[in-house]
């Protein structure tokens, strides 16, 4: 059987990285020659690539693979290949616990999906776990964004050894990508058409450190606004330790990047965070955002963990006062997961599930409140927004405004009486916001 007479699926799960290396995999087995499908039913080869940072997102993994695996048993479906995090993680047990399974990517081996499914093919097993930490960074892919914005990663890895976290043993040691190798991948995707780049990494604000001795973020985000067609920049996970001089001032005077931040916090209480081994502590919080503060019209998105071994009750609630002092604009809370391979899963005082089910429940009525707050008065005001799609039931264009990020974040829904394609920017008059959504005409 010749590559192009395979149809290979893909079910691509957990973060915007994730579906980066998704993409890479896609571009791939495109240029081998093989048919690409987003439909389950018509594909000969399913590749999943899959998460594992917490529980729920191995639970979702695991209950793909199965729901994949009966494609197997009742459609056309000839193999299974699963890829990324819980591949990496629990390499040695899915295979024997998942027998459906025919071949296994680790981290390291994205770039080895073409002998995989080549494998697969051929009815053999096939298995390959590569050095994460030598594995190629970048590579030709197939954007499944769509037209309005694209992921650019900048880094793999992570250094920061938090203990609750198991990135680092998935993903290896933090690598960034050299300038001119991501300033080429951006001009080719502002060549295509692509309007918003959403520069990602597990640690953004580190970049730069490990190739040129010093962070390097701003530099970068200068010099793709200045070398690159881009219209909008947007960059996601940050941390609070690293928000330098240098990137507050080009967040204000850059005007392709949004005012924009993803910048996980985890907690504010001093002695919690020592126990997270985060990087510096409630003060450094404090003064990162008070920095962000002062650029107008910043948007600060964040997420915490609730429920950490031997949170108390009153730091518990000092995180909720935190919540209702410095108002994000985005927030979410999650729920301690314990993970094997992660320090904190030997901790003493693990904390009741139910109690932290509670603390996550009551935190975010404290967000909902402080959404609500934010809300207000916004009726009449006229914001821009980058246009995604158009839903035909209801007669009206989807679309973001800079304060949303994709997937995450709120959408727009306007009307307008002007035909738009997925790509446009556009100005709208605020109707209304309802459920986080905002409702908007055209201007």
């Amino acid at each position: 059987m010749q590559n192009k007479d395979v149809v290979v699926g893909f079910v691509s799960l957990g973060c915007p990285k994730n579906l980066l290396d998704t993409e890479v995999m896609l571009g791939h087995l495109a240029k081998a020659g093989y048919q690409i499908t987003p439909e389950e039913t018509e594909a000969d080869i399913i590749i999943i690539n899959t998460c594992a940072f917490i529980g729920d997102a191995k639970q979702e993994s695991i209950d793909n693979i199965l729901d994949i695996a009966w494609l197997k048993e009742n459609s056309k479906l000839k193999g299974i290949v699963v890829t990324g995090c819980l591949a990496e993680r629990y390499r040695d047990e899915i295979m024997k616990e998942m027998p459906e399974v025919d071949a296994v990517l680790g981290t390291g081996s994205v770039h080895e999906i073409v002998k995989a499914v080549e494998a697969v093919s051929k009815k053999e097993k096939y298995t390959s776990y590569l050095d994460k930490n030598l594995v190629p960074l970048g590579g030709d892919r197939i954007i499944t964004t769509g037209d309005a914005y694209a992921y650019l990663k900048i880094s793999e890895g992570c250094d920061n050894r938090c203990t609750y976290c198991a990135i680092p043993s998935i993903r290896g040691k933090f690598r960034s990508r050299p300038i001119e190798d991501i300033i080429t991948e951006a001009k080719e995707l502002c060549d295509v058409g692509v309007k918003e780049l959403i520069v990602i990494g597990q640690d953004t604000t580190a970049y730069g450190k490990d190739l040129y001795g010093e962070y390097k973020l701003a530099h970068l985000l200068s010099r793709l606004a200045k070398e690159t067609s881009v219209e909008w920049l947007r960059v996601l996970y940050c941390y609070p330790d690293k928000i330098t001089p240098e990137l507050i001032c080009e967040f204000k005077e850059n005007p392709k990047l949004v005012k924009y931040i993803d910048l996980p916090i985890q907690h504010i209480n001093d002695r919690i965070l020592k126990r997270m081994n985060r990087r510096g502590n409630g003060n450094t919080i404090r003064e990162a955002i008070k920095s962000l503060r002062e650029v107008e019209g910043m948007v600060i998105r964040s997420t915490a963990i609730v429920g950490f071994p031997s949170e108390t009750e009153e730091e518990f609630l000092e995180l909720c006062q935190f919540i209702r002092e410095v108002k994000f604009e985005h927030f979410g809370a999650f729920a301690y997961s314990r993970e094997e391979g992660t320090p904190a899963y030997d901790f003493e005082e693990q904390i009741d599930e139910d109690i932290k089910a509670k603390r996550e429940e009551i935190i975010m009525r404290e967000q909902q409140s402080v959404c609500e707050e934010l809300s207000k008065n916004q009726a009449g005001k006229t914001i821009r927004v980058l246009t995604e799609g158009y839903d035909q039931l209801e007669k009206r264009y989807i679309a973001r405004a800079y304060t949303d990020a994709p997937e995450i974040d709120d959408l727009v829904f306007y009307q307008s009486k002007i035909k738009h394609s997925v790509g446009d920017f556009v100005n709208v008059v605020i109707d209304e916001i309802d459920d986080h959504n905002i409702y908007a005409t055209e201007k």
